[in-house]
Parts: structure tokens; C-alpha cells; sequence
């Protein structure tokens, strides 16, 4: 596995409208975690994997392609398309929607996993909300299954991550490593996530979420 078990890896994203979606930023916060001892990093859109490849060569890269596509609800590289250019700008691992949520142009998870195994030759994260698409992303081939969409779909919006329940629930069920993703606040809440059976975890706003953290110290000022 390109991912050492029981390590960190940093997710390193911006809002769109922040100084800090600029490339060479987010590959600073991609260094700097490397620097401090991740194992590896999770990147969206191709231009920010580009640039973290360039600064880090050898480093394991989880690349995504956040998009919207009109009238479905699905957004992590929903479509093969979108998996060429991750795969194209230096993603190891391509991550996508696991979930049961229809795709773009009719296009089955199956499909889209077998498809960037064989065509592409990188290795697939899934990322589900549900024991069901956790299950079905498993069957249809990903390499490994993460929590990161358990309270942002219509069937989870009444949870709230980390979600540690479905993740106990995914260890006992599922042989493909599991990566505990979505809401990792703590170290604390790290290590109860390895405890919990995740192979790997992935925090991401509360090491470089510096917009959504400022927000929320600002609000108490109000």
C-alpha cells in the first residue's frame, strides 16, 4: 500500500475565495505536514496536485476534483473524465463518491473504479456516507472505503461526524482498509479512530482549515 497503516495523512484545501487556494500555498501546508511527519496528503482540483507533486515527488497523493455537475448531488471526481486530469497532474490515489447517489451521464461506480484501474493505473478511495455504499464501493473494487461523506448527504444530514458508529460497523464488514475521514478534530479523536479499526486517518480543517477556524473564533466576538 502507498499509505503506511496507522499513519497521518493531512487533507490540504482552501475555500475557493481564500488567499490560501492559491497553489504554492497549499503545497506549503502540504510540506510543512510532511515536514512534521504525514505519511501523506489529500489534494482537490488539478492545478493543487500539480504543484504539491512538484514540491513533493515521492510523497503519496490522494487527488480529488471537487465538481458540480447540474442536477446531481454527487461532487468528488463524479466522473472518469475528471479522474484523468487528478491522474494526469501526479495523484497516486484517485478518491471519489462511493455513495448510492446517481452519476453524470449514467456512469456505474463499477465502471468508473475498473476504469481507472485499468486505464489509468492508480488505486481508488471511495468516499461513502452509509454502511450500503460502503458495502457496494467495496464490491465494485475500491482500494480503500473512507467515513468522509457521513453527515453531508441527504441520508446522514441528521449525524454529525467523526462518524464512529459507521466506522466500527465498516471494520467488522469490510476487508479493504478503511480511512477514517470527516470531522478528526483531536489527536484524541485520532487515535479512537485507530482504535475503532481505521487502517489510516485523514484530518483535515483542523490542521489547515485556518479560514473556517478564524470564522468560528470570530463569531464568539459578535
Amino acid at each position: 500500500m502507498l499509505i503506511p497503516e496507522s499513519s497521518l495523512i493531512v487533507s490540504c484545501q482552501a475555500p475557493v475565495d481564500s488567499p490560501l487556494f492559491e497553489p504554492k500555498m497549499i503545497a506549503a501546508m502540504a510540506k510543512a505536514s510532511i515536514n512534521q511527519g504525514a505519511k501523506g496528503i489529500r489534494i482537490n482540483t488539478p492545478d493543487h496536485v500539480k504543484e504539491v507533486r512538484k514540491e513533493l515527488p515521492n510523497t503519496p497523493i490522494i487527488g480529488l476534483w471537487k465538481q458540480d455537475y447540474s442536477g446531481y448531488d454527487i461532487y468528488i471526481t463524479p466522473c472518469y473524465q475528471d479522474a484523468v486530469a487528478i491522474t494526469e497532474a501526479g495523484a497516486d490515489i484517485i478518491a471519489i463518491d462511493g455513495t448510492l447517489r446517481q452519476r453524470p451521464g449514467g456512469e456505474k461506480l463499477a465502471d468508473l473504479i475498473d476504469n481507472i484501474h485499468q486505464k489509468l493505473g492508480r488505486l481508488v478511495m471511495a468516499d461513502v456516507d452509509t454502511i450500503e455504499s460502503a458495502i457496494a464501493s467495496a464490491k465494485a473494487g475500491a482500494d480503500f472505503v473512507g467515513t468522509t461523506l457521513y453527515g453531508y448527504t441527504k441520508e446522514t444530514e441528521n449525524f454529525n461526524p467523526p462518524g464512529f458508529s459507521l466506522l466500527e460497523e465498516m471494520s467488522q464488514k469490510l476487508k479493504v482498509p478503511i480511512i477514517a475521514e470527516g470531522g478528526i478534530s483531536t489527536p484524541e479523536n485520532a487515535k479512537k479512530a485507530l482504535e475503532y479499526g481505521a487502517y489510516s486517518v485523514v484530518v483535515g480543517t483542523a490542521i489547515t482549515g485556518i479560514d473556517l477556524k478564524v470564522k468560528a473564533f470570530q463569531a464568539m466576538f459578535k
